[in-house]
């Protein structure tokens, strides 16, 4: 897998967590941070898409349907 440096600041005693983590494990500081950060990436895409969403709609910029609208294209109508 190819890799990218990148430059975080952190606080310190988070640091020293992940220090602590990592002597313990016998892992690297980076393994620990870059599983962190792996798992968090699909939660916070999903939650800012959903933010763009709202911002789009509160602009007008999305396009909408009415529910009987809805109703009738999904052949729910009565």
């Amino acid at each position: 897998m190819a890799t990218a440096t990148e430059t975080l600041r952190i606080p310190e005693d988070l640091s020293a967590r992940y220090d602590r983590l990592a002597k313990a494990t016998g892992r690297t500081k980076t393994f620990y941070m870059t599983e962190a950060l792996s798992s968090s990436i699909d939660r916070l895409e999903y939650e800012y898409g959903i933010l763009k969403k709202v911002e789009d709609f509160r602009a007008g910029r999305l396009e909408t349907v009415t529910l009987d609208e809805l109703e009738e294209h999904l052949s729910l109508a009565d």
